[in-house]
């Protein structure tokens, strides 16, 4: 017997998969003081990772700055995580991703996944894997051909779990204090 996919009413929503304890959604401004928390919780981490990723001084003022600007700018996506059941409604994970032309490849659009960060109690249950497919099918939605990600490269937990969304290395990022 031939299987076949439910009408869409019978299928899971798009915004929360089964299983993960998560809801995704476009953030808004009124999500600010939270998703400056968080992309300043990541930056401490990344700077645990690699001392040339030190934070700066400013870093909360710099985090609202960007998350702005990102909010406005149709090349940017910027997505709330929101947890459920008890937790619905309290943003506890961002992704932060922006639409880059590639002018010497094909694809020519890349979708680059820049921060995603979930507060430690939501990992290890899908959520992150989740948020990351769900940031892939915005970013092909806005025209994006490959999506690529970026995080500090000592970050081994990181590398394992994109690896196991499907990403491989393509390029390397090199830096020297000068």
């Amino acid at each position: 017997m031939k299987r076949t996919s439910p009408p869409a009413a019978e299928r899971p929503s798009e915004s929360k998969p089964h299983g993960a304890p998560v809801h995704a959604r476009p953030a808004t401004e009124a999500d600010l003081p939270a998703l400056v928390s968080l992309t300043v919780r990541l930056k401490r981490l990344n700077e645990e990772f690699d001392s040339m990723l030190k934070v700066r001084p400013d870093v909360e003022a710099q985090a609202e700055a960007v998350l702005k600007a990102d909010l406005k700018n149709p090349k940017s996506l910027v997505i709330a995580a929101e947890g459920t059941g008890p937790d619905k409604d309290k943003v506890i994970g961002i992704v932060r991703a922006a639409i880059r032309e590639r002018v010497f490849y094909v694809p020519e659009t890349e979708g680059v996944i820049l921060d995603i960060y979930l507060l430690p109690l939501y990992r290890r249950h899908g959520a992150g894997q989740y948020l990351v497919e769900h940031a892939i099918a915005q970013l092909k939605e806005r025209g994006a051909g490959i999506v690529t990600v970026e995080f500090p490269s000592q970050n081994e937990i990181a590398s394992r779990f994109y690896a196991k969304c499907g990403f491989r290395p393509i390029t390397a990022h090199h830096a020297r204090l000068v």
